[in-house]
């Protein structure tokens, strides 16, 4: 998996603690090792982990080696971004978009 500065990586086992109890809107990345989108967002999620940090966490999960919480989510293909708020996805966006359009398409749910 692409590790990002500032952005975690969680697993099926801690998805629950880390994303789903957190106090904080949580955009998590559907990723994996083979994803070129994923490697083009990489420097966008930088950025935005950086500068909302303190309104948004950024959370990597890597769909080959958690395939219990992908299925679950009903995550098809990679780059997804889903943004959960009280435990819940509010959002989900498919595909790496520059961070304008990112930040525009999370405006609502920050």
């Amino acid at each position: 998996m692409i590790k990002v500065e500032g952005v975690a990586e969680v697993t099926n086992a801690d998805f629950g603690a880390e994303v789903i109890e957190s106090d904080l809107p949580v955009l998590v990345q559907f990723t994996a090792d083979w994803c070129g989108p994923c490697r083009q967002l990489a420097p966008v999620l930088k950025d935005i982990a950086f500068e909302e940090g303190d309104r948004l966490r950024i959370v990597q999960l890597d769909v080959d080696r958690n395939p219990q919480t992908t299925i679950a989510y009903g995550v098809l293909s990679t780059p997804t971004l889903m943004v959960f708020r009280g435990g819940e996805p509010v959002r989900s966006m498919v595909g790496a978009r520059p961070k304008r359009r990112l930040l525009e398409e999370l405006a609502d749910v920050l």
